[in-house]
């Protein structure tokens, strides 16, 4: 069992690692102040190749693996994590389907503009009454005189909403019990972006409801076969954990680089507080944790790059970071004392930013479940 990285996995980590200390790290406060999308992050990570890291070149991607992919979030959440969601949820919502159920024309629509992020996409799939029960899906779309007439609502959705936002594909029910994906681009009539929502945290990010009032796309716009619309977004969460994982690696570590770096500088009873043993407990805990997690995210994306079943391993990953994320914060907090809880501290933003990671991509009880049904209980 080899845990080195290859000499390609270290070069991107080291690419994203000082990308987001020196491009994001300086204006992170200020984009979660004033709620502002960083289209200039996204603009100079599309120019490094990061926007579309595990696809192919031929479609303006990376051209690298999966776990590379997981590096670079990682490393993007230990920085800032509206940053990394944008990332995230482009690579591993919106553009996956595409490139894995998507026809050959499709494909050439899309995936140059998205693999090379000139454009996001997002995925719809959470709805009012639809969130951990996906199957509930209420959305409809029928078909008449060669084109899809959709009509429902979506919520809770990454990047639809930006000025370089290209397409979104959502679930929708063809039939009564049949549910299916459908692209619909930008600008489609009937294809309203609400505005955005007021968050606790991800405050960068573009997080919006979407509305289809008799939206029209044509027939050709379905993805994959009719009525696989289920299988192909369990398919679709399986992946995205991966990169929700590794954001909770990334901000915990985030966190643990805040709270030894506050440690060694703030003195208390005539020494720095990382001298005190209650301290040290802290920060160790915090470092042994964090590493455990880390390995298993990575084992998710080797076997994900393998081609082997990746569903069990990204399910742990994923319960087992976003935990890690809201604790390792919170003690970050609370090594800080009173000006963790100062907006001027990464850590108080880590803290706001950390307990989605509980929630999205499948909470914590679906996670569970998902782990106890591979566990055949």
């Amino acid at each position: 069992m080899n845990f080195d990285l290859t000499d390609e996995q270290l070069q991107i980590q080291r690419l994203v690692r000082d990308f987001a200390d020196q491009e994001v790290r300086p204006v992170a406060e200020e984009l979660d102040r004033e709620h502002r999308f960083p289209y200039e992050i996204v603009e100079k990570l599309a120019g490094l190749g990061l926007m579309g890291i595990p696809y192919p070149e031929e479609f303006g991607g990376g051209g690298a693996d999966n776990l590379s992919y997981a590096i670079a979030i990682e490393e993007l959440a230990r920085v800032d994590s509206s940053v990394a969601i944008t990332v995230a949820a482009h690579t591993s919502l919106g553009t996956w389907p595409i490139y894995t159920f998507g026809s050959d024309a499709q494909k050439e629509q899309w995936l140059p503009d998205l693999c090379s992020g000139r454009k996001l996409a997002s995925f719809g799939l959470t709805e009012p009454e639809a969130g951990s029960d996906a199957g509930n899906t209420r959305t409809q779309a029928s078909l008449e005189g060669g084109e899809w007439v959709i009509n429902g609502a979506k919520q809770f959705i990454t990047n639809a909403g930006t000025d370089i936002s290209g397409c979104v594909t959502i679930t929708a029910r063809t039939d009564k019990d049949e549910i299916s994906n459908i692209i619909v681009p930008n600008g489609t009539p009937g294809y309203d972006i609400e505005p955005p929502y007021r968050k606790m945290g991800w405050n960068a990010s573009d997080t919006r409801p979407l509305a289809f009032s008799d939206c029209r796309v044509p027939e050709e716009n379905l993805l994959g076969p009719r009525g696989m619309g289920f299988k192909q977004f369990l398919q679709t969460l399986d992946g995205g954990r991966i990169g929700v994982a590794a954001m909770g690696v990334g901000l915990a570590q985030g966190a643990l680089d805040e709270a030894l770096a506050y440690a060694k500088e703030r003195v208390a009873f005539g020494k720095p507080i990382a001298k005190f043993q209650a301290i040290q407990a802290k920060l160790a805990d915090m470092a042994t944790e964090i590493e455990a997690a880390r390995l298993l995210t990575y084992k998710a994306a080797l076997l994900k790059d393998a081609g082997k079943n990746f569903s069990l391993t990204a399910a742990q990953a994923k319960l087992k970071t976003g935990r890690l994320a809201v604790r390792a914060s919170e003690e970050a907090v609370q090594i800080h004392g009173g000006y963790g809880y100062i907006e001027e501290y990464p850590v108080c933003r880590f803290y706001r930013d950390a307990k989605i990671l509980t929630i999205g991509e499948g909470t914590d009880e679906v996670q569970q479940m998902v782990i106890a049904r591979a566990l055949g209980a």
